[in-house]
């Protein structure tokens, strides 16, 4: 219905109306999930297990073991005392909560999910 007075307003009435069409068809970005005991992933919105095969995982939900250095401390006769220790990540097992972010069709696992009371 295109405004009278004005085409220039008409045809931005068009551009926003498209665009918010669009925006309004793109689908769910991130999602909860649950590992299975296979350790296939389903959705809340796509509630059939996706093998393990099928999906990616952030590496830090990769069971990782991630490096810390640093931390001097003196009253060693050696030296200064500095040190590296590694800190292992868990990695994702079944019965885990996962939050889970789509890229197209593609489902990658984020991170674990935990009640707030357990932190």
């Amino acid at each position: 219905m295109p405004y009278q007075g004005n085409p220039g307003t008409s045809k931005l009435g068009k551009i926003l109306s498209d665009r918010m069409a669009k925006q309004n068809a793109s689908p769910l970005i991130l999602d909860f999930g649950s590992i299975e005991a296979d350790y296939s992933l389903k959705t809340n919105t796509f509630p059939v297990p996706i093998p393990r095969s099928d999906y990616t995982v952030c590496r830090h939900v990769g069971g990782l073991v991630l490096g810390t250095t640093g931390g001097e401390h003196g009253g060693h006769n050696s030296g200064n005392g500095a040190h590296s220790h590694g800190v292992p990540v868990p990695a994702i097992k079944p019965g885990d909560r996962v939050l889970v972010a789509w890229i197209q069709n593609d489902a990658t696992v984020i991170d674990v999910i935990v009640p707030a009371s357990s932190i």
